[in-house]
């Protein structure tokens, strides 16, 4: 089978690549092409028609600004579909480009799956009539996105949480003697620059030994070296699991490295600011009660959220302090912490979707 998957940013690259693993796999015929990142280049031995730091823009002012981009990339995608004829076009969440594309797709007579949901419980509610009428099969990862697309009158397939596959679990850990603080500042140019200044004045506030950076490559080294400036920090590329292992505590960016924290049983505070304009639109439209993955997940605040106006250095500091010296505060975070996994439906998420995605090509 042609397997034709787009991934935008640096999460669905990680996630599609496993996918991506277990589709060759299933299928000993199968033949991908794809938008996306490194990891799917390593395990599908070809390169990416587009890589995802190309296609990340975050907010509504940058998507406005570089809409001509935008329009010509979703244009080079439709006439690249029709060129390779695949069997099934798989999105990877990505939605404001990739349900464009589902439609465009399933109209043309291709066959079309959604793996990794785009979160329209959060927002955006009124695009699920995208999804019924132009996806043909949709896999969630988070247990409660079953329900709410039955409560549309559609199918969809809960997976499980594909970072169990890619995070290795361990056992809670003592708090070092060596207080070492992990910053994750997000994979974009603008969630770092925007982030990671008031992270770097937070972690200096609680004077530890070690200030881990997780950077990433596909952003140019000087983005962090402007930032960090005379801050005695670790820059660390590509490898957030080993910034996170060597952690006392973390202040994470809100997005999917909230709940590899969580899984790597590392404290945290969960901050977030964008530009006000974007924050005021983005107010009226999120109908949700947190920001964090591991919020929503547990349906309670297991975690500090700081946002806006309210992500201060001093406040960042406060907080993480508090849950890691705060004896209770650690406790009760490690114990929901342990409970993640079993809401996450345990391992095998990737392997289930292959299934899924084979069988209904096979039908």
């Amino acid at each position: 089978m042609k397997y034709y998957l787009i991934a935008g940013e640096a999460s669905g690259d990680l996630h599609a690549s496993n996918l991506i693993k277990q589709l060759k796999m299933t299928d000993s015929d199968a033949v991908f092409r794809f938008w996306g990142g490194d990891l799917m280049a390593s395990v599908s031995g070809e390169t990416p028609i587009k890589h995802y730091r190309d296609l990340a823009f975050m907010g509504f002012i940058e998507v406005a600004k570089n809409i001509k981009t935008v329009l010509n990339n979703i244009s080079f995608c439709k006439q690249d579909i029709l060129s390779f004829s695949p069997d099934i076009v798989l999105f990877i969440d990505y939605p404001g480009f990739n349900l464009r594309i589902a439609e465009f797709a399933h109209k043309a007579g291709i066959k079309t799956a959604y793996y990794i949901s785009p979160q329209l419980w959060a927002w955006k509610e009124s695009r699920i009539s995208i999804i019924k009428n132009y996806v043909d099969l949709m896999m969630v990862i988070l247990p409660f996105e079953e329900a709410f697309y039955e409560k549309h009158n559609y199918k969809a397939h809960f997976v499980g949480h594909p970072l169990l596959d890619s995070v290795e679990l361990r056992e809670e850990k003592n708090i070092p003697k060596e207080l070492a603080i992990a910053l994750l500042p997000g994979s974009r140019k603008q969630e770092v620059e925007r982030m990671l200044p008031t992270m770097l004045k937070a972690a200096e506030i609680l004077k530890p030994q070690r200030i881990l950076v997780a950077a990433t490559t596909n952003l140019p080294v000087e983005v962090y070296k402007n930032i960090i400036g005379n801050f005695s920090v670790e820059l660390i590329f590509n490898d957030m699991h080993l910034v996170l292992r060597m952690a006392t505590g973390a202040f994470v960016t809100s997005g999917t490295a909230t709940l590899e924290t969580a899984l790597l049983k590392v404290p945290q505070v969960v901050c977030y600011s964008t530009s006000n304009i974007s924050f005021q639109i983005a107010k009226r439209l999120v109908k949700v009660d947190y920001i964090s993955l591991v919020n929503l997940i547990m349906e309670k605040p297991v975690l500090k959220e700081l946002i806006q106006k309210d992500m201060t250095s001093l406040d960042l500091a406060t907080e993480l302090r508090k849950v890691i010296y705060g004896g209770v505060n650690y406790n009760q975070l490690m114990e929901d912490y342990k409970l993640l996994p079993e809401k996450l439906g345990g391992k095998g998420a990737s392997k289930r979707a292959a299934f899924l995605i084979f069988n209904y090509l096979n039908q």
